[in-house]
């Protein structure tokens, strides 16, 4: 499905960005948008905490994957 496609590159989006704060000091979204509290830093973050709730339901999804006899 397109969206959790969708969800996922924004959650790893929001993963490397949290990486990069861990690791170096440094937030990429932040810097791209200019500074955490801009409206497109706001934006993004916004998208990557209701990607990574969309995530959740992926945990409890019958992928359809399981031996069929």
């Amino acid at each position: 499905m397109m969206l959790d496609k969708i969800a996922l590159a924004l959650v790893i989006v929001g993963a490397l960005n949290w990486g990069t704060i861990g690791l170096f000091s440094f937030d990429i979204v932040g810097w791209i948008f200019g500074g955490q509290s801009a409206l497109g830093s706001r934006i993004v973050f916004t998208l990557v905490a209701l990607a990574g709730l969309w995530c959740i339901s992926l945990l409890f999804r019958n992928c359809g994957c399981a031996d069929r006899d």
